[in-house]
């Protein structure tokens, strides 16, 4: 694990969605035409990735 963190190898699980992607959901969810589960849907995540989502860039 050392040997991996040292040349930047050392990875968490990867995002769902990219930031571009974090920035459309977030706008359709504060346009409030959609509900979170018609997001999650169109986006092909969890109702609690788009709570999540929200949550972190409010």
């Amino acid at each position: 694990m050392q040997i991996a963190k040292a040349k930047g190898r050392l990875r968490g699980k990867q995002p769902k969605l990219s930031p571009t992607q974090e920035k459309h959901l977030v706008a359709l969810h504060h346009g409030g035409k959609h509900t979170s589960a018609e997001i999650a849907e169109l986006f092909g995540v969890a109702r609690s990735t788009v709570y999540r989502i929200v949550q972190r860039t409010t």
